[in-house]
C-alpha cells in the first residue's frame, strides 16, 4: 500500500462529497490532498479516540473551502467520521458543513471561511502555545504544553491584509512553532494571479522574519515530508510554498473553473480511473489504505500521548498537591470566579474615568487569574488597559500578560481568537470607533462561542476635538447586531464591576465592554449585583409612574439628574432604569423585565449613539433619543449642544415628548 493510493482515496472521497451535494470546491481536494496526507501521517501528533488532547497538534484549514478535502483526511485518519457523515456534506444538521466548524467536525479546531481570519488565528494559537508552555512548566525542560501549530493557506489568505499584520506579529514574537502550507497554485476564483497578486511571496515573509521554504513538486509526499520536518527545526515562524496544480487529473486542471464547480460525471469517471478508484462506486473506501494510513499515525503518536498522561499525573502531583483545578484550565476555558471577594471600595460621588476604574479591576485580574492575557493597538496607555505590574510578552518571554499587538486591529481580533481557542482569557482593546476593524473577528468569536474580552473606549462624541472619525456613532448598533455578542457599557464604577463579574463568568461568549473617557461620578443608587442582570431601577418613582427614563454609560447619569430636577419641579412619577447590558436583561425572566419596565408605561431612552436596535426596548422610535448623524470637531461642550445631546437640549426634547401625550 503506497502513498498514491491513500492521497487517491482522500481525492476520491471529496469528489464524492462534492458531487453528492452539488456543492463544493473540488480544485483543492485535487491539488491540496498530498499536502495535508503528508502532514497528518508524519507529522500532526493526534489522538483520533481523544480529539480534545490538549497536547494535540493544532490545524487550521485557513482556506475554509477546502472542508471537503479536510473531512475525507479526518475520516481516513479514523476520527469519530462515517461515511454517512460525508454524504451529508453541506446539508443541515451534519457534521460536515461547508466550511468547518469548530465543536461540529471532530478533528476540526477552529471555524474558518472569511479568507485571513484562520491564518491570524493559527498565528493565535501559537502564541498561545507559548505562553502556557512557560505557565505550565514542572521543570526548565519539561512543559504539560508543547506542540506545533499548522495552518493550509491559499494565495486568497495571502492576499488578504490581515495576513500581513498577523504574519508580521508572528515574525516579531518568532512563533516558531508555527508552520503555514501554502497552497500555492496560481489560481484564483475569478481568474490568474498574475492579473492580481505577483509580489515575490517568499520574499515577503523573509522580511518579516520567517523562515520560507520552496517545494517545487506539489505531489510529491518526500518532498513536502523533508520541508514540515525542516521547519520543526528552524528559530523562527515557516512558510512553506508548495507548488501544486488545481484540481489536478480533471479536464478542468489549472482553470480557475474548477475553484467551485461541481465536476461533471465524464470528467469525475476519467479521474477516478486515473487515480486508479472504481469509477461506477462512490464513496470507496480502501480498507487497507484506510488502515495503513491509521496505522502510520498510531505507531508514532500512541507513546508521545501515554507520555504526556503521565506528565500530566506528575505535574497535578507535584505542581497542584493533587488538585486537578489549575492543570483543567487547559482542557476547558470555563471557571467561576468571584470578582466581589476582591472587595473593591467605591467612594460615592467621586469622579474617575471608568477607562482609569477599568485599569483597577484589570491589575486585580492580571494577579488572580493565570490565563488572562491581552492588549490593545498600540492605545494601551490610553485605553488603559497595560497592566503595568506585569511583563510583557516578548519573543524572549512568554511569562507576562501583555501582548504589544501594535496599530493591527485586524489581526488582533483574529488573534484573540486563537489565544481563546487554546483556553486562555484574552482582551483586546482599542477606540469604540476603530472597532469595525474588528468586526469580521468579533463575528468569528460569536460563532465560536470564544470567551474573548473587547474593551472599548472612548465611547461617544464627547471625546471632542478629534473631529468625527474618532466619534462613535453607528458602533454600539453594529456590536448589538452580531449574534451572542454581549454589548457592556457601565454607568459608573460599580456598575463596571457587575459587568465584569458576568463578563469573567461567561464562558461561551465573546463581550464588548464600552467604557467612556470623560469622569464620570461614582453614584449612591448604583448597584453591582443588579448590572449583572442587565437592567435595573437606578431611581424608583415617588408618585404613580408615568415615565420611564432608560439609559445606558454616561448617560445614566443625565437621565438621573433630569428625574431630580423634574422631581423638584413636582414631578415624582419618573423611573430610572439602567441597562448596561441590554442582551443580559433580555434573557433574564419576563417577570423581572415587566417589573423593571412595564409594557404600558411611556419609556424614553437617551444614548450617545445610533437608535438602531433600540427597538428591543423602545417600540415607538420616536422615543428613543440619539444620534443619526456623524460628529463634528470641536470642544465637548460645543459638539454636545451642536449635535443637540448637550443636557439642556436633552431636557428639552424629553419636555417636548411629554407635551405630545
Amino acid at each position: 500500500m503506497n502513498d498514491f493510493e491513500i492521497i487517491s482515496n482522500i481525492k476520491g472521497l471529496g469528489i464524492d462529497m462534492i458531487h453528492n451535494a452539488k456543492s463544493g470546491h473540488p480544485g483543492i481536494v485535487l491539488g491540496a490532498a498530498p499536502i495535508l496526507y503528508t502532514l497528518y501521517k508524519n507529522h500532526m501528533n493526534i489522538n483520533t479516540s481523544d480529539s480534545n488532547w490538549v497536547n494535540r497538534d493544532r490545524f487550521v484549514m485557513s482556506a475554509g473551502h477546502g472542508s471537503a478535502l479536510l473531512y475525507a483526511t479526518l475520516f481516513m485518519t479514523g476520527y469519530a467520521l462515517t461515511i454517512d457523515d460525508l454524504k451529508s456534506f453541506r446539508q443541515i444538521g451534519s457534521k460536515t458543513p461547508g466550511h468547518p466548524e469548530k465543536g461540529v467536525t471532530p478533528g476540526v479546531d477552529c471555524s474558518t471561511g472569511p479568507l485571513g481570519q484562520g491564518f491570524a488565528n493559527a498565528v493565535g494559537m501559537a502564541l498561545g502555545e507559548k505562553i502556557l508552555k512557560e505557565r505550565y512548566r514542572l521543570n526548565p525542560a519539561k512543559s504539560l504544553v508543547d506542540y506545533k501549530v499548522y495552518a493550509l493557506v491559499g494565495d486568497g489568505d495571502l492576499m488578504e491584509g490581515i495576513s500581513y499584520e498577523a504574519a508580521s506579529l508572528a515574525g516579531n514574537l518568532k512563533l516558531n512553532n508555527l508552520i503555514v502550507l501554502y497552497d500555492s497554485n496560481g489560481i484564483s476564483l475569478d481568474g490568474p494571479t498574475s492579473k492580481t497578486f505577483t509580489e515575490n511571496v517568499r520574499a515577503r515573509f523573509e522580511a518579516l522574519g520567517w523562515n520560507t521554504i520552496f517545494v517545487k513538486e506539489g505531489d510529491k509526499v518526500s518532498e513536502i515530508d523533508k520541508a514540515i520536518e525542516k521547519a520543526k527545526r528552524s528559530s523562527a515562524p515557516t512558510l512553506i510554498e508548495v507548488k501544486t496544480v488545481i484540481g489536478k487529473d480533471s479536464l478542468l486542471e489549472g482553470k480557475c473553473s474548477i475553484h467551485g464547480k461541481d465536476l461533471e460525471e465524464d470528467d469525475i469517471s476519467q479521474l477516478k480511473s486515473k487515480l486508479g478508484l472504481p469509477t461506477i462506486e462512490t464513496f470507496y473506501v480502501n480498507t487497507e489504505a484506510c488502515s495503513k494510513f491509521r496505522g502510520f499515525i498510531a505507531n508514532r503518536v500512541n507513546k508521545k500521548y501515554m507520555e504526556w498522561s503521565n506528565t500530566y499525573q506528575e505535574y497535578v502531583s507535584k505542581i497542584g498537591d493533587g488538585n486537578k483545578t489549575e492543570a483543567n484550565y487547559l482542557f476547558q476555558n470555563v471557571f467561576n470566579y468571584n470578582l466581589f471577594d476582591l472587595k473593591f471600595d467605591f467612594k460615592v460621588h467621586t469622579k474617575q474615568a471608568l477607562r482609569d476604574t477599568n485599569m483597577i479591576f484589570m491589575q486585580a485580574l492580571g494577579k488572580n487569574i493565570k490565563t488572562f492575557v491581552g492588549g490593545s493597538a498600540d492605545l494601551g496607555s490610553t485605553t488603559k488597559t497595560y497592566v503595568s505590574e506585569f511583563a510583557d510578552i516578548t519573543s524572549e518571554n512568554f511569562l507576562g500578560n501583555n501582548i504589544w499587538f501594535g496599530v493591527r486591529e485586524h489581526a488582533m481580533g483574529a488573534i484573540l481568537n486563537g489565544l481563546a481557542l487554546v483556553n486562555l482569557k484574552p482582551f483586546g482593546s482599542t477606540f469604540l470607533s476603530f472597532s469595525d476593524y474588528l468586526k469580521p473577528a468579533m463575528r468569528m468569536s460569536a460563532l465560536m462561542n470564544l470567551p474573548v474580552t473587547y474593551i472599548y473606549t472612548h465611547d461617544s462624541i464627547s471625546v471632542g476635538p478629534d473631529g468625527p472619525t474618532h466619534q462613535p456613532i453607528e458602533h454600539l448598533a453594529m456590536l448589538r447586531s452580531i449574534p451572542g455578542m454581549k454589548v457592556y457599557r457601565p454607568a459608573d464604577a460599580k456598575e463596571l464591576l457587575g459587568c465584569w463579574q458576568r463578563i469573567l463568568n461567561s464562558n461561551f461568549n465573546p463581550s464588548s465592554l464600552v467604557l467612556a473617557r470623560n469622569e464620570v461620578e461614582v453614584m449612591e443608587e448604583s448597584k453591582a449585583e443588579d448590572a449583572m442582570n442587565g437592567g435595573y431601577v437606578l431611581r424608583q418613582e415617588t408618585s404613580p409612574l408615568k415615565l420611564i427614563l432608560v439609559a445606558t454609560g454616561s448617560e445614566v447619569h443625565v437621565a438621573k439628574n433630569l428625574a431630580l430636577e423634574f422631581s423638584r419641579m413636582g414631578e415624582n412619577g419618573i423611573r430610572v432604569v439602567s441597562l448596561p447590558c441590554i442582551e443580559n436583561f433580555l434573557e433574564t425572566e419576563k417577570q423581572y423585565q415587566e417589573n423593571v419596565l412595564p409594557s404600558n408605561v411611556l419609556k424614553i431612552a437617551i444614548e450617545a449613539g445610533s437608535p438602531f436596535g433600540w427597538h428591543r426596548i423602545i417600540s415607538n422610535p420616536k422615543y428613543v433619543i440619539g444620534l443619526e448623524s456623524f460628529g463634528m470637531s470641536g470642544s465637548k461642550d460645543q459638539v454636545l449642544d451642536a449635535m443637540n445631546f448637550s443636557y439642556e437640549k436633552i431636557k428639552q426634547r424629553v419636555l417636548g415628548l411629554l407635551r405630545e401625550l
